[in-house]
């Protein structure tokens, strides 16, 4: 059976794999209230429209290297729609959510499904039932739609037990891994806090294809956009973004002593947080993703054992500490001491993070990546790698600036 995920591409003539690079538009928005509304999702939908030409098609201008949407789980909207689909979900973060992206026929769809709800009795969850995603692929190129799965998401709880927070997190991390190496699946998220809608698709296509999003009932308070732009790359339905924390505009460049650091330190893992062994779970880097696709990976591993995301983040991203004598003792401690434990990912980088509770982004040490934000005085905060993703009124503004 053929895998979906990240497959690796063989080098031929002068193009080689391990050089890829891509440069995309980014763009977040937020409300400081913490409340959630469809609005945000309009906005950031607008947003990512504006974001068009940092985006790229094929040959085929309908055929895109991709466009995607993070969001916060509309609790009150999935309740509904999984009523009319025969089963109920437990209290609002008690149940984790993910879109599967299915590949092959009828036949292979059936028996993937089958192996995912097998892996998730192992893994000490119960599969609450299944909903077939609204799809609307007219608009896609041929390019586009002949390599497009199938998509289902899952809603999983803890078996026997009320599991919120971390520790259902880190079970739905363990499925999800599992499920990857083991079925021809990908799931952009697995969460009981946030859901992706992405794939290969152009910026204006992403609602269309997935009518999901212009349901007024899909509510957050926070939605992360991007549109891809695969120089160099070849584009495909797992690699856009955003991914399961991060959406990134740049290139890590140092990418491929990363992975291999990664990949030697595996041996060494242990965490008394993730539960069982850790070895069913590698590799924790995918072979055939891309430098975000692998930054996004290891990252998610240091939140699931136990840091911070904004920590994580800076053990990955550190600032130029080295010979910056007007830093903070402290914060140079900080960067000094997680300098031993892992190397930067370095590059021309502005990485937007989120784990559906907070958001956030950084720029690389050198700042080549261009970041502005923007705070309202009705408490909406944008960010985005250029100005006028969205038209804001001068006269609300209480607050903008460079990253």
């Amino acid at each position: 059976m053929a895998k979906l995920a990240m497959p690796p591409h063989p080098a031929e003539g002068l193009y080689d794999p391990a050089f890829e690079h891509d440069a995309c538009g980014v763009a977040f928005v937020a409300q400081l209230s913490g409340v959630p509304s469809h609005d945000i999702v309009s906005k950031a939908l607008t947003a990512l429209r504006n974001l068009d030409h940092r985006g790229a098609a094929g040959a085929e201008i309908n055929s895109g290297d991709g466009a995607g949407i993070l969001m916060q789980i509309p609790d009150a909207f999935l309740r509904e729609v999984t009523a009319e689909c025969g089963f109920t979900l437990p209290a609002r973060h008690a149940y984790a959510v993910g879109t599967a992206f299915l590949p092959g026929d009828a036949e292979q769809v059936a028996t993937t499904r089958q192996r995912i709800e097998e892996l998730a009795v192992e893994e000490g969850l119960t599969v609450l039932g299944w909903r077939d995603v609204p799809v609307d692929p007219q608009s896609l190129g041929q390019t586009a739609r002949s390599v497009m799965p199938a998509f289902a998401q899952i809603f999983v709880s803890a078996a026997g037990e009320r599991l919120v927070g971390m520790a259902l997190e880190r079970r739905a991390f363990c499925l999800r891994k599992r499920a990857e190496h083991e079925t021809p699946v990908y799931f952009p998220s697995l969460s009981s806090r946030t859901l992706v809608y992405k794939g290969m698709l152009t910026t204006d296509q992403l609602d269309r294809v997935f009518p999901d999003l212009v349901d007024e009932r899909v509510a957050s308070a926070i939605a992360v956009v991007h549109s891809r732009f695969s120089t160099n790359t070849f584009p495909s339905w797992p690699l856009s973004h955003p991914f399961r924390y991060i959406a990134h505009n740049g290139e890590i460049n140092t990418v491929m002593g990363n992975r291999n650091w990664m990949r030697a330190r595996e041996a060494l893992l242990d965490s008394d947080l993730i539960p069982g062994e850790l070895s069913r779970l590698y590799p924790i880097v995918t072979a055939g993703g891309s430098d975000s696709a692998s930054f996004d990976e290891v990252l998610e591993l240091l939140y699931m054992g136990g840091r911070s995301l904004p920590h994580s983040v800076l053990m990955m991203i550190p600032e130029a500490w080295e010979n910056n004598a007007s830093m903070d003792p402290s914060r140079r401690a900080f960067y000094e001491f997680h300098s031993t434990l892992m190397e930067p990912w370095d590059g021309p980088a502005c990485v937007v993070f989120t784990d559906g509770a907070q958001i956030g982004a950084v720029l690389d040490r050198n700042g080549l990546r261009p970041s502005r934000y923007w705070v309202t005085d009705e408490g909406l905060v944008v960010l985005a790698s250029e100005v006028g993703v969205l038209d804001i009124d001068p006269a609300t503004v209480v607050r903008k600036g460079r990253l």
